[in-house]
C-alpha cells in the first residue's frame, strides 16, 4: 500500500461525531471530487475506504443515498448522484446558489469553527489530494477543477497560517506543499498523525544518511590529502638522500624525515605521538615543510 493510500485510510477512521464537522468534510469532498456541479455529483476514486466514507457524510450531513455506485475490485470506485432533489439538498447544505452564482465558491459562514476547517480540509485531502512517500521528496497537493475554491482555499490556508504554493494541471488548479514542516502540521490538523510521525521519521533517516555521508566524503577529502602530502614529503626525503644531503638536516628534520619513511600511511597528528619527545602537528607540519623546500631548493 502506498503511503497516500495509508494516509487516506488513516483519515477515512476519524470520528464522526459534530454534525458541523460532517457537514465540513462533506463540503471538502464536494469542492475537490472529479465533479460536482448543477447536474451530478461523481466521486472516483480508487481507496474504497473513502467511498465508503463520503456515502455516510452524504447520509449524515444530507440524507442522500448515492444513485449509482460502481466499481470491481482492482479499478476505479465511483459513486454518482443525479437527482435533482438530491443535488439540490446538497447545494443548499453548503449555501450554494447555481441560479445566481453557478461557480463553485468557499463559504467561509460553513467554516466558522477551527474543527470545521480542519474537517474541511480532510475532506478536500481525502477527495483531491495526493501526498509522495517521504522516504522520496516531501510533497502533498490538493486538486480541484474550481479556480475561485482553489484560490479561495489558499487564503483559508494563509489564514491558518499555512503558505501553498500554487500552479494549474491539465485544466486543474493545484495547491502543494513542498516544506516537511508544513506537510506534518497539516497532516496532523486534518486527522492523520500516523502519517506524520512517519514522515518526521523519515526526515530523521535523510539527516543521519546525508551526515554520515558528509563526514565519509570529508574523511575521504582528508585521507586523499594525507597521501598527498606524504608523497610530497618521501620525494622530497628521496631526493635528498640521493643528492647526499639527508644527513644535513637538523636533528628535528632528521626525526621527521624518519618517521615519514618509517610510517608512510601515518597522518601528521599521528606521526608527531611518535616524535621523541611528542610534538603537535602544527610543528611536524612545520618541520615537513622546511624539508620539501630544502629538496626543492
Amino acid at each position: 500500500m502506498s503511503f497516500a493510500s495509508e494516509t487516506k485510510t488513516e483519515l477515512c477512521r476519524s470520528p464522526m461525531n459534530r454534525a458541523c464537522c460532517v457537514r465540513s468534510e462533506l463540503y471538502g469532498v464536494l469542492l475537490f471530487c472529479n465533479t460536482f456541479s448543477a447536474g451530478e455529483l461523481r466521486v472516483l476514486t480508487e481507496h474504497r475506504g473513502f467511498l465508503q466514507r463520503t456515502e455516510r457524510l452524504l447520509r449524515r450531513a444530507a440524507g442522500v443515498e448515492a444513485d449509482e455506485r460502481e466499481g470491481a475490485p482492482g479499478s476505479k470506485l465511483s459513486l454518482t448522484v443525479r437527482d435533482p432533489e438530491k443535488l439540490a439538498k446538497l447545494r443548499a447544505l453548503i449555501g450554494s446558489e447555481p441560479a445566481r452564482n453557478p461557480a463553485l465558491h468557499v463559504n467561509l459562514g460553513v467554516l466558522e469553527e477551527d474543527c470545521c476547517r480542519a474537517s474541511f480540509l480532510r475532506g478536500a485531502f481525502l477527495a483531491g489530494g495526493s501526498i509522495t512517500s517521504p522516504r522520496k521528496s516531501y510533497h502533498l497537493e490538493l486538486i480541484t477543477g474550481h479556480y475561485s475554491v482553489s484560490r479561495e482555499v489558499s487564503a483559508l490556508l494563509r489564514e491558518m497560517e499555512f503558505r501553498p504554493g500554487s500552479l494549474g494541471r491539465n485544466g486543474n488548479y493545484v495547491l502543494y506543499f513542498k516544506h516537511s514542516e508544513a506537510i506534518e502540521d497539516l497532516l496532523t490538523l486534518m486527522g492523520a498523525p500516523q502519517a506524520a510521525l512517519e514522515l518526521m521519521s523519515a526526515k530523521v533517516e535523510k539527516e543521519v544518511v546525508n551526515r554520515v555521508n558528509r563526514r565519509i566524503n570529508c574523511d575521504e577529502a582528508n585521507l586523499d590529502k594525507t597521501v598527498n602530502a606524504a608523497v610530497a614529503q618521501l620525494g622530497a626525503i628521496r631526493r635528498l638522500r640521493e643528492a647526499g644531503k639527508l644527513e644535513t638536516l637538523s636533528p628535528k628534520l632528521l626525526e621527521a624525515a624518519r618517521l615519514r619513511e618509517e610510517h608512510p600511511e601515518l597522518n601528521l597528528s599521528q606521526l608527531g605521538a611518535l616524535a621523541e619527545p611528542p610534538v603537535t602537528k602544527s610543528t611536524l607540519n612545520y618541520r615537513m615543510k622546511k624539508i620539501v623546500e630544502t629538496a626543492d631548493k
